[in-house]
């Protein structure tokens, strides 16, 4: 009975070589030209949606969608060329698609979670939640999403960390970047200070932001006071917001805080303060000894 050296040795022997490593450089060349082929056509697929597009949202969805199609095109085509290169080896394929079917098998009742992910990607990107560019908050995790594929969302928080999201595991998309947002600002003054100043102050500074050429752009509408948001023995809590483009809310929202301070200071709008007061109780006298002192 041979053994596997021999066997190893005996096809060896039955290759034409110089014929196989020709074929697998026409395969390897064929594989990167279809690559290109592929990419090329996906990205002028993407500059033509975005061309003919109405809005920004319809840009952003094309760029995801394009960036994933990419990254499927080129797994099919090198898997497909890397069994084509086995069967040149003489290596028999049917074996690895024997496998294949096996494995759909053991991963539809074994790795669930796997075609969780992978279902939760495709309805993520065919209900267009979830974009590249866009600031989410998804499973627990916030940041900005720089890549997103059938199997996880890439994240980066403000602090440069990465966050990668499985797709199975996100229930809801919270998203920050669709058309407009708003800027929250909350500001907390003393119980003694009259409100009807602060809120004529508040619309002052926010024409005044919105009347320079640099913030002119990011807001959108006026100032949009709520009014009396809370009231405690800490101060009253006033509650206003600016309607800005999406990602403009943190930029906006702390020169308005900065710019009103500064108001607040020149005006003489009192705030809370923290103060602390300390009572020492007296201490009783000693009664003095009754009788004479003794000798």
């Amino acid at each position: 009975m041979p053994t596997e050296q021999t066997r190893l040795v005996q096809w060896f022997q039955t290759i034409d070589w110089i014929q196989a490593v020709s074929r697998i450089a026409a395969i390897l060349f064929i594989t990167f030209l279809l690559v290109f082929i592929a990419r090329r056509l996906i990205s002028g697929l993407e500059k033509f949606t975005a061309t003919h597009a109405h809005d920004e949202e319809a840009r952003k969805r094309a760029a995801t969608v394009s960036n994933v199609l990419r990254k499927l095109a080129t797994t099919v085509i090198v898997a497909l060329a890397t069994l084509t290169v086995f069967n040149t080896l003489g290596i028999p394929i049917m074996p690895f698609l024997a496998t294949a079917g096996v494995a759909g098998i053991a991963i539809a009742f074994g790795a669930q979670s796997l075609v969780k992910d992978f279902f939760r990607g495709f309805f993520l990107l065919a209900g267009n939640q979830i974009r590249q560019g866009d600031v989410v908050t998804v499973a627990g995790k916030s940041g900005l999403v720089e890549d997103i594929t059938l199997r996880y969302v890439q994240l980066r928080d403000y602090e440069g960390n990465v966050h990668f999201v499985p797709n199975g595991d996100i229930s809801v998309v919270t998203s920050s970047s669709r058309t407009f947002a708003y800027a929250v600002i909350d500001v907390i003054i003393a119980l003694d200070q009259a409100i009807e100043p602060v809120l004529e102050l508040m619309q002052d500074v926010a024409a005044q932001l919105r009347a320079n050429a640099g913030f002119k752009p990011k807001i959108l509408e006026d100032l949009d006071i709520a009014g009396i948001e809370s009231w405690s023995a800490a101060g009253i809590t006033l509650r206003a917001r600016l309607k800005v483009p999406a990602h403009e809310q943190a930029n906006v929202r702390r020169e308005f805080m900065l710019r009103l301070k500064q108001a607040f200071d020149r005006h003489g709008i009192r705030q809370p303060t923290n103060t602390v007061t300390m009572i020492e109780r007296g201490t009783a006298p000693v009664p003095a000894p009754e009788g004479p002192p003794r000798s």
